[in-house]
């Protein structure tokens, strides 16, 4: 209903205002619009076919290679399935399968979907430094206070989600209901986003379908449960990965990501991580991972298929649009979408990432863990004041990754503490010597640029 009152247009016309005057200001319209667009829809695919012929020619239009506007705007889409306040319908099931309220899952994917805007953000504006991509003109920017003035419909729609969510801890379908009435009397108090009869038509058309791809998911899904369990299946394919591991935590997790990561390619999101749900998390509960995690660990695994090769249905939908190679556009995503892959790790070992723990423990483990998080976001974009070699890259990546490396990683806590200073030593001294460079020798950088 929100979006047949013209409400992703309104998020669109927000991102444009806030970013669109920045060096990049198009692929940024991307990222904002695609994260919060898809926090509601929950679908890659159909965010980027709402979002994408909007901010795709825009990104070329201003410089950036057609591979690589599809690939942002195809990870800026993905990414909505693990942005709250919404999220996408796996995450309602996650809540379901723990038996808690969807709130608590939506604060607990807050820290890993920032992370994942985050470095997107910090290479899409690396990008545009590399090839001098100036931002949108004065005139091609809508004023915010018409964009805010005219669009209160849908913010007050979205905080009444929040409120029903967060604050008066309703279930999520009740919320839903509310706020859908709530959105639908408001439209009659503002002409712009006033429901015509075809809206409404087309609306619950696009409801229905939507239930129904859940429903088959989720009776599928259901058979399949029920087959696993009354033969054993379950216990047993959780006995075999144990066996496999080895015992070893990391090892399993790999093995449990990489069999979400297969089924991923061929199923939907929800449906890969519904049966993965059943027949993994009770591998990895039993070497001591928090049941929370063990889900969002495979909710963000399920999702990579998304835009990783072979299989990558957002970047197909973004390279037909980008009129570019699929495959380029499908690794491109890859490299811009790398924390996807190492944030899940980082909370499964440290549920502090996920916000569980004492307050002093989680702003630690939080801080080195962004700040890794933007170093190594550097060292894939290949460029900080002017281009890196491959030996300040893949030193500024190490130092990265090492200020990630979680507490109860299989290493004693002191070893974490004496490789995250290292890691962070590492990384300051690099950007370091890359300002004092480029202040010594300015024209290397215009030159990079042009």
């Amino acid at each position: 209903m929100l979006f047949e009152a013209g409400g992703g247009q309104f998020f669109t016309d927000l991102a444009q205002c806030v970013m669109g005057r920045f060096r990049g200001g198009p692929a940024k319209i991307s990222v904002v619009a695609s994260g919060m667009f898809g926090s509601i829809s929950g679908s890659a695919v159909a965010n980027v076919m709402v979002d994408g012929w909007i901010t795709i020619p825009m990104m070329t239009k201003t410089g950036y290679r057609p591979h690589m506007a599809a690939a942002i705007e195809a990870s800026a889409s993905t990414g909505g399935i693990i942005m709250p306040p919404v999220m996408g319908a796996a995450a309602f099931l996650v809540a379901e399968f723990l038996g808690i309220p969807y709130y608590q899952v939506a604060v607990a994917a807050i820290v890993p979907a920032i992370l994942y805007y985050l470095v997107l953000f910090v290479q899409v504006d690396l990008e545009a430094a590399k090839y001098g991509i100036a931002g949108l003109s004065r005139e091609e920017i809508p004023r915010l206070m018409a964009v805010l003035k005219g669009g209160w419909v849908p913010i007050l729609a979205l905080a009444g989600i929040v409120y029903t969510l967060f604050v008066r801890n309703m279930d999520a379908s009740m919320a839903g209901v509310v706020v859908t009435l709530f959105l639908f009397l408001l439209t009659f108090l503002h002409r712009r986003f006033r429901y015509g009869p075809r809206q409404i038509i087309d609306a619950l058309e696009k409801t229905g379908r939507s239930l129904l791809d859940i429903g088959v998911i989720t009776m599928t899904a259901g058979l399949v449960i029920g087959v696993l369990s009354l033969m054993g299946l379950g216990f047993t394919l959780s006995s075999i990965l144990v066996k496999l591991s080895g015992g070893n935590a990391f090892l399993l997790l790999f093995l449990c990501a990489a069999t979400s990561f297969v089924l991923g390619m061929g199923m939907p999101t929800t449906a890969a991580y519904v049966i993965l749900a059943v027949l993994v998390v009770p591998a990895l509960t039993q070497l001591g991972v928090v049941p929370l995690a063990a889900h969002l660990f495979l909710l963000f695994f399920a999702k990579a298929s998304m835009i990783t090769p072979p299989v990558c249905l957002a970047a197909y939908a973004a390279a037909s649009i980008g009129r570019c190679d699929p495959m380029k556009t499908g690794w491109a995503s890859t490299r811009l979408s790398l924390v996807t892959f190492v944030a899940p790790f980082a909370f499964a070992f440290s549920p502090a990432l996920i916000l569980i723990g004492t307050l002093p423990h989680i702003l630690l483990v939080v801080t080195t863990t962004v700040i890794g998080s933007v170093f190594v976001g550097v060292a894939l974009a290949g460029y900080l004041y002017r281009p890196l070699g491959p030996g300040k890259r893949l030193l500024l990546a190490l130092g990265g990754f090492a200020l990630i490396l979680p507490p109860n990683a299989g290493v004693p806590l002191n070893w974490v503490i004496l490789i995250n200073v290292l890691g962070g030593v590492l990384d300051v001294a690099i950007w370091f010597v890359d300002l004092r460079e480029s202040r010594a020798a300015p024209l290397l950088v215009v030159e990079a640029k042009s």
